[in-house]
């Protein structure tokens, strides 16, 4: 399996900002891929803020790092894939992001009834790493 079919194969993602300083943020997502484009939005679950801090870190520092896993008690399948790329955030009013929606919604059928309020953060993949147990 490719990696990035196999990263599509997760269920959440964490990504990683840094700040100005180097300060590393990690949180988790929820994503849809299309192609090597990865897409994240802001959502409704209970922040303590909407000024995200993962929206600083990309306005200052575009680059940024997801990785999905799986873990289980059989060793023997476990995998991860990291997608490391460039980050963008877009406005809800911009068409990629009306694309991105579309693709969230069918990947996560919660937006149906709660679309994300936005913005939508796009990653611009342009490196795939893999481990897996298996080989």
């Amino acid at each position: 399996m490719r990696p990035a079919e196999r990263f599509a194969s997760a269920r959440v993602a964490r990504l990683a900002t840094v700040d100005a300083s180097g300060c590393p943020h990690l949180v988790p997502i929820v994503f849809a891929l299309d192609g090597d484009t990865l897409y994240s939005a802001v959502d409704r679950k209970p922040k303590r803020t909407t000024a995200l801090r993962r929206l600083a870190n990309v306005a200052v520092q575009s680059r940024v790092s997801v990785l999905a896993d799986h873990y289980e008690e059989d060793w023997s399948r476990l995998w991860w894939v990291r997608a490391d790329g460039a980050a963008r955030v877009l406005a809800l009013t911009e068409p990629e992001s009306e694309h991105a929606l579309r693709l969230l919604t069918s990947r996560y059928p919660q937006y149906a009834d709660q679309p994300p309020p936005g913005p939508v953060l796009a990653v611009d993949v342009d490196r795939w790493s893999a481990w897996s147990a298996d080989g």
